[in-house]
């Protein structure tokens, strides 16, 4: 048996214990998710010997319970920063918009679209979790399996289509 059957099988057993540590911090319904990301987690790493493995799979949860508590934050944030740019109210802005200009408006938005996916499923799928996310590359490269490199490559290409689309548009 290697080291990561062992981390795995450990985690198996602890499984409930693990559960229950991510509930009682604040995961609630939440808490099987976070549990099924690290086991995947646990089979796509390559991982060495670890020297104490139920203390690396708490380390493991509450670092997940940390993102989860960054994330928040980081949406938290930019849904005030939107109420503030609204005047404090979380209105409908399509009900201050004319309907020729909310026409355009969508027209340009499925343009936005179009592009995006024309840069491929990867380039798209970096742009909207960093940009729109707020997920951080660091933590988009360990999602895909990629170097930060690659998803920094993958943002100047979507940075490079939308500025452009938008000059584009401006002459238009």
């Amino acid at each position: 048996m290697d080291m990561a059957d062992g981390l795995s099988a450990i985690f198996l057993q602890n499984r409930p214990a693990l559960l229950r540590f991510l509930r009682g911090r604040g995961a609630g319904e939440d808490a099987e998710d976070m549990l099924q990301d690290m086991w995947m987690k646990l089979e796509a790493k390559d991982l060495g010997p670890v020297a104490d493995p139920l203390p690396y799979l708490y380390r493991m949860a509450n670092n997940l319970m940390l993102d989860r508590y960054r994330s928040a934050i980081r949406r938290e944030r930019r849904e005030q920063g939107w109420a503030e740019s609204a005047g404090g109210v979380m209105a409908d802005p399509a009900g201050d918009i004319a309907v020729d200009e909310r026409m355009i408006l969508t027209q340009r938005l499925e343009e936005a679209r179009a592009v995006l996916r024309g840069l491929g499923p990867r380039a798209e799928l970096v742009f909207r979790r960093f940009r729109i996310e707020g997920v951080g590359q660091r933590q988009i490269a360990q999602e895909l399996g990629v170097s930060l490199t690659t998803v920094e490559k993958d943002l100047q290409k979507a940075y490079r289509a939308m500025l452009a689309l938008k000059q584009r548009l401006d002459t238009e």
